[in-house]
């Protein structure tokens, strides 16, 4: 493995290096395309539209970089990157059947475009796609051990995704959950495959594991803070921007992290009347202006993205532990964005 020149310390350069993960996302699109444009199988054809356009392509992208922070060469490793995308879409192809939802990415959801039960075959198709590109594709240098190795990491995050999933729903309705509890879920449901990311990009380029341990961490401290921070767009930002409707959590009755801080923090008049948001079967847009009034009254939504603050912190407290280098930097930059969330 090449060893990583010691540069800068985590966060010190400028915002070079996060452009150019970015810009890897417009390569990774395009790779996406080229795999996925114009099938012609029914099956293909669903997956093509739920898988592109994509995303930013965060969780690939991760891979490539943790490899590239490590001495790797992600630029052979693209193919092996997007397997985590499909697993991710995968999911949110399931959980729009869970939630009703039809909008996804500001256009209609798999299920409103092609019907739940399509939908569910297509979920399970892209489950599938991700072990496919995993085994299928063997960059030079990447032994029989290190497919095995990602391949474990990627079917627990997998199963981490669905014990989250399950939690969230126990949570229906129950602003009593805590926020503990909601951590916990938090991990699983979207910090599993953040961690995923990076250790699987780490195993791809190097073998020591205190740093495969470190760049694990910090993904899922930076995957927990996405979490938080996509609840918080819900009271920051557009529907345009968040790709759904702004109030799909309280139609859900689902209590996000600034909800359940706010109810912490309420006056007995303020849990009463978030109390009434989530009994309603159907929340109004008016309920939702109630809410999130009270989330700012509350403190609510500072608090939320205090906790954020916090676990980007911690992600980057992780950095220390690796080689100091450009890539090292990138990763501090990657999460300092993702502490804005204003995408």
């Amino acid at each position: 493995m090449t060893t990583v020149n010691n540069m800068t310390r985590p966060g010190e350069s400028g915002l070079s290096g996060l452009t150019s993960f970015l810009a890897g996302g417009d390569l990774l699109q395009r790779e996406l395309t080229a795999i996925w444009g114009g099938r012609r199988d029914p099956l293909g054809a669903i997956a093509e539209h739920a898988l592109v356009p994509a995303g930013k392509l965060f969780r690939p992208l991760l891979v490539l970089e943790s490899a590239r922070c490590v001495g790797g060469a992600p630029e052979e490793l693209t193919e092996l990157a997007l397997a985590i995308e499909y697993l991710h879409v995968a999911t949110l192809i399931h959980d729009d059947i869970i939630d009703e939802d039809d909008i996804r990415r500001g256009r209609p959801s798999v299920q409103a475009a092609f019907g739940v039960p399509a939908a569910i075959v297509a979920g399970d198709g892209l489950i599938l796609e991700t072990f496919a590109a995993l085994t299928g594709a063997r960059p030079a240098g990447v032994s029989d051990a290190d497919i095995v190795a990602v391949t474990s990491i990627m079917a627990s995050a997998g199963v981490g995704v669905c014990r989250g999933q399950l939690l969230e729903s126990e949570f229906v309705g129950d602003l009593n959950c805590g926020v503990e509890q909601y951590l916990t879920m938090a991990q699983l449901k979207t910090g599993a495959l953040f961690e995923a990311a990076c250790r699987i990009g780490a195993v791809l380029g190097t073998g020591r594991q205190d740093w495969i341990d470190a760049l694990g961490t910090f993904g899922m401290r930076l995957g927990t803070a996405f979490q938080v921070r996509d609840d918080l767009l819900a009271f920051d930002g557009s529907s345009a921007l968040i790709g759904k409707p702004r109030e799909s959590d309280l139609q859900n009755r689902r209590p996000t992290l600034p909800i359940l801080l706010s109810y912490q923090r309420a006056s007995s008049g303020e849990r009463w009347e978030l109390e009434r948001a989530f009994r309603e079967d159907c929340a109004s847009e008016e309920s939702f202006a109630v809410v999130g009034k009270i989330v700012e009254s509350t403190g609510g939504r500072e608090a939320a993205q205090q906790f954020a603050a916090d676990l980007i912190a911690d992600a980057k407290d992780c950095l220390t532990r690796l080689p100091a280098g450009e890539s090292t930097d990138t990763l501090a930059q990657i999460a300092d964005y993702s502490s804005g969330r204003a995408f």
